[in-house]
């Protein structure tokens, strides 16, 4: 569904000095700096994935979005949406997509949300009959006859939020380019977007690209991830890829049927981090060590009743790539 080849954008960004004159001077000159926002970036997006497209401010996740949207053209590369460029062909591409930018609203302020909604079917053309078949659907979905006659400058922000979610959908597409769509959203809000972006993907096969600094929404909707920084792809893959490339400690809670007895002076591949009468903790990096040796090895210190593992926090391990 979306081909990316050698994808770059740069931006001209004029030198000011400082003091009157040399503004002046700089002004007249036209000295300027390139600035690259996206650097030679390639992947494919299969149609029914979600992929969350990570990377701290600044990496170049909102320009990459603009250019497969069509908003931005690329310094160089190609873009595909479907077999399209939607720079050439933007009119085909359109109606494949449905876009969500979370701090900005598609709807028209003053206007009910409904008439937004009779302003988007005009100019996607869509007929009055698959309007009001596509809104009673999307109104179950996302609850919108609490706040559909009211205007959009008086909805609460998740209500907006949900309320432009339909929008994008009003023209049924086959792919959502979602924005930080559950920025500032408390977390009721934010359960009920999720809940209608995994029936999107999962009952209707949307494939969804979804750019956040919410570490919960990639890890609850996400299949893939993919890490921009510095405006190039650091890694392309599963969650449990990305913890296993970082290397971060896998902990181990064992609880043993008795007191437990370690070597005074052992030493070996992982770590006790914790330890009472009948518990241990143990941190273990499981690129160098598989679970099972860990507890073969302590089970020779009592008998275990219990174990409890649990994965590096995936905000630790993003904090760790950037």
């Amino acid at each position: 569904m979306i081909e990316v080849s050698g994808l770059s954008k740069s931006f001209r960004i004029p030198l000011v000095g400082q003091g009157r004159w040399q503004r002046i001077r700089s002004y007249i000159s036209g000295a300027h700096q390139e600035k690259i926002a996206v650097n030679d970036i390639s992947f494919i997006v299969e149609r029914g994935e979600f992929v969350g497209y990570i990377g701290p401010n600044g990496a170049g996740k909102s320009t990459t979005i603009k250019m497969l949207t069509g908003i931005l053209h690329p310094s160089s590369g190609e873009v595909l949406i479907g077999g399209y460029s939607p720079h050439k062909f933007r009119r085909q591409v359109v109606r494949k997509l449905g876009v969500v930018f979370g701090q900005r609203s598609q709807l028209w302020w003053d206007l009910p949300v409904k008439d937004s909604y009779d302003i988007l079917a005009a100019m996607y053309g869509i007929e009055r009959t698959q309007k009001e078949r596509t809104l009673a659907e999307l109104s179950e979905l996302l609850q919108l006859k609490e706040f559909i006659d009211t205007p959009v400058r008086k909805l609460s922000l998740g209500q907006r939020m949900r309320a432009d979610l339909a929008a994008s959908m009003l023209h049924n597409p086959d792919i959502l380019f979602l924005d930080e769509p559950t920025i500032g959203l408390d977390v009721v809000a934010k359960k009920s977007i999720r809940k209608l972006l995994k029936a999107m993907n999962g009952d209707f096969g949307k494939t969804v690209l979804l750019t956040t600094h919410d570490m919960d929404d990639i890890e609850q909707l996400c299949e893939r991830v993919m890490v921009i920084n510095h405006g190039q792809l650091a890694y392309d893959g599963t969650i449990d890829g990305l913890r296993e490339k970082i290397g971060l400690p896998t902990l181990m809670r064992i609880s043993f049927a008795e007191p437990i007895h370690v070597p005074p002076e052992w030493s070996g591949a992982f770590l006790i981090v914790g330890q009472t009468d009948n518990e241990l903790t143990v941190q273990c990096n499981r690129r160098t060590i598989q679970a099972m040796d860990v507890l073969r090895q302590i089970e020779e210190w009592g008998t275990i009743s219990d174990v409890h593992m649990e994965e590096p926090d995936f905000e630790e391990v993003i904090h760790r790539i950037y």
